[in-house]
């Protein structure tokens, strides 16, 4: 549906011919530009291309596949344990986010290698399969291991030693791993050729949690450019912020860091800050990291946690979020999993929110002298 001609879709013919004279043909090539940068390269007011973008998002919008899966929907959105959040068990972290990972939008994830990013999404994959009566979902997860990280023993011990009273039991350690359905896409084109798959298996399979380790790896490994993957990314975050809405669970996804040039200024409009506090921050940390996936990416995430390292102490910041202040909670991994150390966190202002930083993450073993993941 992303490759279907805009000339099919029965926009009104002069907007049409606008589209087709800049050489923007189909709806992938429409939704990966934003609207403020369709109407500069359209040429026409506000208006139209909000109501072309709308037109155009509802024509390649999947329809539903049978009745019974309207069904399965309509039961899901009436059923209250279907709105709210995924609590991580990290008391300072869960009260920051009212509650959790919440439900129905993108939750990032975006950090250095051997952070913890994988560790955390291990976690709440075994928190969304648990028994309701343990504070779990009581569900399946669907987890899109691009880059093998993926771990079944990692997470019988992790459940393990956080719950040793289910995963003591006789044959409970091997239902609850297999509670976990585990996709791994070599490619991007993959990946887009199953999310219609995955869509469906929301419904039809009480899927609680869909975590996608890491999205950044699908996009670079697809192009090494950054015009076509910014291309690409657009139609994927509108597909899987409708996937979060459309399935009502919570959809956490990796974000990997790159190197920022020199000229580069990362501002997002939800960190107000100057250019030139922004430029001059820059020069007193000891990482000059971004988040990989741009700015387009950064808007689209309803959550963004920033995983990082100073001076060999890792950190969880809540850098993007509309119900928390920028805060930050030193951690550790153990056998359970991500632990605080404290609870009240640490409020964050300037350049803090958006700087990555790297420093000393050599130095951090976990509890069995490994690097985690």
């Amino acid at each position: 549906m992303a490759n279907k001609l805009i000339s099919e879709m029965g926009l009104p013919k002069s907007i049409a011919n606008i589209f087709a004279a800049r050489n923007i043909n189909t709806a992938k090539d429409a939704l990966s530009l934003t609207e403020f940068e369709l109407m500069e390269l359209l040429d026409v007011g506000m208006a139209d291309v909000t109501s072309a973008v709308a037109h155009i998002s509802a024509v390649v919008s999947p329809p539903y596949q049978t009745v019974g899966a309207l069904f399965l929907m309509e039961q899901r959105l009436q059923n209250e344990q279907f709105a709210g959040h995924l609590p991580t068990r990290l008391k300072g972290l869960d009260d920051a986010l009212c509650g959790g990972i919440p439900f129905g939008v993108l939750t990032e994830l975006v950090g250095p290698a051997g952070i913890g990013k994988t560790q955390f999404c291990l976690k709440i994959s075994l928190l969304a399969s648990l028994p309701a009566s343990y504070g779990g979902l009581e569900g399946h997860v669907v987890y899109i291991d691009v880059e093998s990280k993926f771990s079944s023993r990692r997470i019988i011990e992790i459940g393990s030693t956080s719950f040793p009273e289910i995963f003591h039991r006789k044959g409970m350690a091997q239902e609850m791993a297999g509670r976990i359905l585990v996709l791994r896409p070599t490619s991007l084109s993959e990946f887009t050729e199953s999310l219609q798959q995955i869509k469906v298996l929301l419904l039809q399979q009480q899927v609680k949690l869909l975590v996608i380790d890491s999205m950044a790896a699908l996009i670079s490994g697809e192009y090494d450019q950054g015009a076509p993957r910014q291309h690409s990314l657009g139609w994927h975050i509108s597909f899987l912020k409708s996937l979060a809405e459309f399935s009502r669970i919570p959809v956490v996804v990796t974000n990997q860091v790159r190197s920022q040039r020199r000229d580069e200024v990362c501002q997002y409009s939800f960190q107000a800050q100057k250019n030139a506090e922004t430029q001059e921050g820059t020069d007193k940390y000891d990482s000059h990291v971004v988040a990989a996936l741009g700015i387009h990416w950064a808007h689209s995430v309803t959550i963004r946690l920033v995983l990082e390292a100073k001076s060999g102490q890792r950190y969880i910041k809540v850098a993007k979020s509309p119900m928390s202040p920028p805060i930050a909670f030193p951690f550790i991994i153990t056998s359970s999993g991500i632990a605080l150390l404290e609870d009240d966190g640490i409020e964050l202002r300037g350049q803090e929110i958006n700087t990555i930083h790297c420093q000393g993450l050599d130095e951090i073993i976990n509890f069995d002298g490994e690097r985690m993941k």
